[in-house]
């Protein structure tokens, strides 16, 4: 329903043939692959609506980069501002900035930590990370029935979405079916396949038994993955999970090595965002937060979800 009004209050600012909008888009990093097909359904979308162009931008995972892009938005007079925050704990600035401006502000895919605060003119356009987390640790828990040793590897420790997806972890397995499961080890790999596959063969290399792997996301599983076989872990019977749903998981989970991950859908959130600045554009009224539904995939369902993302 709220995907709905944001859609078609974006449709009446687009009645007009005189409406033109300019939306300057501030990416937290290009080389990253969910990342890539947030931003692909932003430009995508845009160009299916007359007069609407977005500039997007790299802001190569700098905070400072990101409020000097943001910035610029301001003083080149554009209609809307859309953020990917490279820190969602440092983004009291950005908010401030537009709200000066009287720029309308959307951040995207990452909750900001002063989304309580948001003005009129501003909001986040996501999917609800206490389904992320949940969904996963539920089935790996299902996976384990209800019991075993797991290794939790955490995205950036400052990032709103890493925080919720690891609480989600603790609160899974601190509920009566899944209490016979205990963390032994963890520790954040910053969303990163590299630094994930080094942490993993760190972990290896320390005789660590384990019976599950819960990453916060795809990149670090199929790091995770990689390490273990590179160790000579048979891939196809260990338990490793993820979030995202990404092509290069998605051809993991088909070769029998990633066993679950969770389908958030990048372009779904690149639209909602591209519609809500449109609306907040035209004065029209838009829920501060608008959540795009998170989806379980296993390997049972997964050819629903091939080249969603």
């Amino acid at each position: 329903m709220k995907r709905t009004l944001i859609a078609l209050a974006a449709a009446t600012v687009l009645a007009s043939p005189a409406f033109a909008a300019k939306i300057g888009v501030s990416m937290d990093k290009f080389d990253d692959n969910f990342l890539t097909v947030l931003r692909n359904g932003m430009a995508d979308y845009a160009k299916t609506q007359p007069g609407v162009t977005v500039q997007i931008e790299d802001a190569k995972d700098d905070v400072s980069k990101q409020i000097s892009q943001v910035q610029n938005f301001i003083a080149n007079g554009v209609t809307a501002i859309i953020v990917n925050p490279v820190d969602t704990s440092a983004t009291a600035a950005i908010t401030k900035a537009a709200a000066e401006a009287g720029v309308p502000l959307v951040y995207v895919n990452r909750e900001p930590a002063d989304v309580a605060k948001l003005g009129p003119k501003a909001a986040f356009v996501a999917s609800n990370e206490v389904e992320s987390g949940t969904l996963e640790t539920k089935e790996i828990c299902k996976l384990l029935d209800g019991k075993g040793n797991i290794l939790v590897i955490s995205g950036q420790l400052s990032n709103q979405a890493a925080v919720q997806r690891t609480k989600d972890i603790h609160d899974v397995i601190a509920t009566d079916p899944c209490k016979g499961i205990k963390i032994i080890a963890e520790q954040t790999a910053n969303w990163d396949r590299t630094q994930a596959q080094n942490l993993m063969t760190n972990w290896l290399s320390k005789g660590l038994e384990f019976d599950a792997v819960v990453s916060n996301n795809d990149e670090m599983a199929v790091g995770a993955i990689q390490a273990m076989k590179a160790a000579g872990v048979d891939t196809k019977k260990a338990i490793v999970g993820g979030v995202d749903a990404t092509q290069d998981a998605l051809a993991s989970m088909k070769a029998g090595d990633l066993k679950v991950t969770v389908f958030q859908d990048a372009a779904g959130q690149g639209k909602g965002a591209v519609d809500a600045a449109l609306a907040l554009a035209a004065g029209k009224p838009v829920d501060k937060k608008v959540y795009i539904p998170f989806q379980l995939v296993t390997p049972a369902n997964m050819d629903q979800f091939i080249k969603k993302n």
